[in-house]
């Protein structure tokens, strides 16, 4: 047995006694009026959210606020008349010249507008920061209130990359001047669909 070998079998032999995790059920958030709450934050954060029917509708809100003329990405089969489908399958160097992609959250959480995507749903985990619009679809029953319930959603998933996106690309610097887009996209839009 070698000296990593000990140290490691004497580490192992000496770990303090397990604990139960602390109970943060009262930290669940007010189920009520989820979209609308979601809807606010995420304004308040600089997004803009639409509370929609039905996919054709954020569609339709999508020709009628983003140049669909120059690059569209999506990894909806119901966006690909008006976007190129995305494929894993492409060189992601190929994607710096996105004007908009339009991608589906596994959901979002109402108490900081954010949503929760894995690589699965980008399509590769380079599109929502490269873009410099971001549209996102989440369905209404899928908002959560708080980030508390958020992990424990995500706490037990196996994903090889995920992460909360919350509102365009925001920094200041020390004069506190606000810059959007600095490290991703301009805008972010998120469609809640009913």
């Amino acid at each position: 047995m070698n000296t990593r070998e000990k140290i490691l079998e004497a580490v192992l032999k000496n770990q303090p006694p397990t604990t139960p995790l602390p109970d943060i059920s009262m930290f669940k958030g007010d189920q009520n009026n989820l979209a609308e709450q979601y809807m606010k934050v995420f304004k308040t954060i600089g997004g803009s959210a639409y509370h929609v029917d039905d996919i054709a509708a954020a569609r339709n809100l999508i020709k009628e606020h983003f140049d669909t003329t120059k690059r569209v990405v999506t990894t909806l089969a119901e966006m690909t008349e008006m976007a190129e489908h995305l494929s894993p399958d492409i060189d992601p160097h190929s994607y710096e010249n996105i004007e908009l992609a339009i991608i589906r959250a596994h959901f979002g959480v109402a108490e900081n507008g954010a949503v929760w995507l894995t690589e699965e749903l980008m399509g590769q985990r380079i599109i929502p920061y490269i873009c410099q619009h971001l549209a996102v679809v989440i369905s209404e029953d899928s908002i959560v209130p708080t980030l508390h319930e958020a992990y424990e959603k995500i706490g037990a998933g196996d994903y090889g990359f995920g992460g909360f996106i919350a509102g365009p690309s925001k920094t200041a610097d020390i004069e506190q001047a606000l810059v959007l887009g600095a490290h991703g996209p301009l805008t972010m839009t998120v469609f809640i669909v009913r």
